[in-house]
């Protein structure tokens, strides 16, 4: 672990200090970056995993256009989906052999896989895939099917009575659900794509600056939606998939919301952004397989002022220190529930009013793993809150503080942050820095 914490603190050294826009590889040199990086997880993380979670065989079984969820994470590109049937099978034999990866389909995967079908009709597919299967002959035959983690229940109904029929009674016995292995898979990130994950937030967080600047708004001209399509202009300029539309809105003085709303804010998209105004955005992009969540603050600032009002630079400190005392309370292996209940426990003794809806991140934007909190809901979370906190994986570190606001006649305003960052297995570190002064507009 020591070796591991030591090559990412030089990481997030580097990225806390970069200032330009990040490089982005072009469309050409990804599929080559991807691969490497998916080639390398094939090698030494499910190796482990599958041990880790008991499974010696493994089946991701996927048809065009009815992708399972993990699929794409496991097979090279360029790829878009699953061609006709498409059968992945992994079995573990054991330290010294490694895991034997084989595709039983129609067209070939590359290098990662052996080819173990020469081609024909489904009939023949399936009936190949059994006679492999009871080749091998192994304890268990893990398969996606979950009713807690939707990443994990990708085989459908109709592909699962096609393998039970294929494998006949005695070894269709030994289907058991992979959804450990799935999560797991998912959720464990290498050091080398935390390298490539740094710089995706580093692009998402340093086109929020450019948004948030008198570079592009303009206050009484500029509308929420002109801000929003902003960013999704300058990520599908440069070829990054955002997972969500970014979404801005503001809060400003007089007007006031109930304690009991959510979240504060003019959400209006065709609202006009004005001096004094505080502004929030929500921006999540994908790239190179990974995904980022980030919220970030702005404040434009009235005539005469040069910086905002020392009860907004106060809100924004309180946010800071929420999210110090959230991340303290990470502990390989605790649950999600356990890390909420601990860190409201020691916010309520330090008089700080939040919200905590915390999740976790990486291959997708809600990613599998353990849920710390959700908007709707500051109690325990049954199944995803139960599971518990592994090294080397990453989060959304997400929430919101109150705070009254003695400039703006004493105004309750949120401030609604959120910093991708990973957990090595003993500290959270930020992939990117995360915010610590409102963005100006002057």
């Amino acid at each position: 672990m020591s070796r591991i914490v030591v090559s990412l603190a030089a990481l997030f050294f580097a990225a806390a200090h970069v200032k330009a826009q990040p490089a982005i590889a072009p469309f050409k040199d990804r599929p080559g970056i991807e691969n490497a990086l998916i080639e390398a997880r094939l090698d030494t993380l499910l190796p482990a995993l599958m041990r880790e979670t008991g499974i010696d065989m493994w089946l991701v079984i996927a048809r065009e256009y009815n992708d399972d969820p993990v699929f794409l994470s496991l097979v090279p590109k360029p790829r878009f989906t699953a061609r006709r049937t498409t059968i992945l099978m992994f079995h573990d034999r054991g330290p010294d052999a490694g895991v034997e990866r084989l595709t039983i389909s129609r067209y070939p995967l590359g290098s990662l896989y052996e080819a173990a079908w020469e081609g024909g009709d489904l009939a023949a597919q399936w009936a190949r895939l059994a006679e492999i299967i009871a080749e091998r002959d192994p304890e268990s035959i893990a398969v996606n099917v979950s009713d807690t983690w939707p990443v994990a229940d990708g085989l459908s109904h109709g592909l699962h009575t096609k393998l039970t029929e294929a494998l006949g009674e005695t070894l269709s016995a030994r289907i058991v659900s992979s959804e450990n292995l799935v999560v797991r898979w998912l959720e464990t990130r290498t050091e080398a794509e935390v390298e490539v994950w740094q710089r995706a937030v580093a692009i998402a967080r340093a086109t929020i600056a450019e948004a948030f600047s008198d570079d592009f708004i303009t206050p009484g001209v500029t509308t929420l939606d002109d801000v929003a399509w902003f960013m999704r202009g300058r990520f599908e300029a440069a070829g990054l998939a955002p997972w969500f539309q970014p979404y801005v809105n503001t809060q400003r003085k007089g007007l006031v919301y109930e304690d009991d709303v959510a979240f504060f804010g003019e959400t209006d998209p065709a609202t006009i952004i004005r001096r004094g105004d505080l502004l929030h955005t929500d921006v999540g992009i994908c790239y190179l397989g990974l995904c980022t969540d980030t919220q970030e603050m702005a404040y434009v600032l009235e005539l005469g002022e040069t910086a905002p009002p020392e009860g907004l630079i106060a809100a924004m400190a309180v946010g800071n220190r929420w999210q110090d005392v959230l991340t303290r309370e990470f502990e390989t292996g605790r649950t999600g529930n356990e890390i909420l209940a601990a860190a409201q426990q020691r916010l309520k003794r330090l008089g700080i009013t939040n919200s905590i809806y915390t999740h976790p991140l990486g291959a997708y934007g809600h990613a599998p793993g353990p849920t710390i909190g959700m908007w709707d809901n500051q109690g325990p979370t049954v199944g995803q809150g139960d599971w518990p906190l592994y090294p080397m994986t990453g989060y959304a570190i997400e929430g919101n503080v109150t705070i009254s606001v003695p400039e703006w006649d004493d105004q309750k305003v949120q401030m609604k942050l959120e910093q991708s960052a990973v957990f090595d297995g003993e500290t959270v570190h930020y992939l990117a820095g995360r915010q610590r002064e409102l963005h100006l507009v002057k």
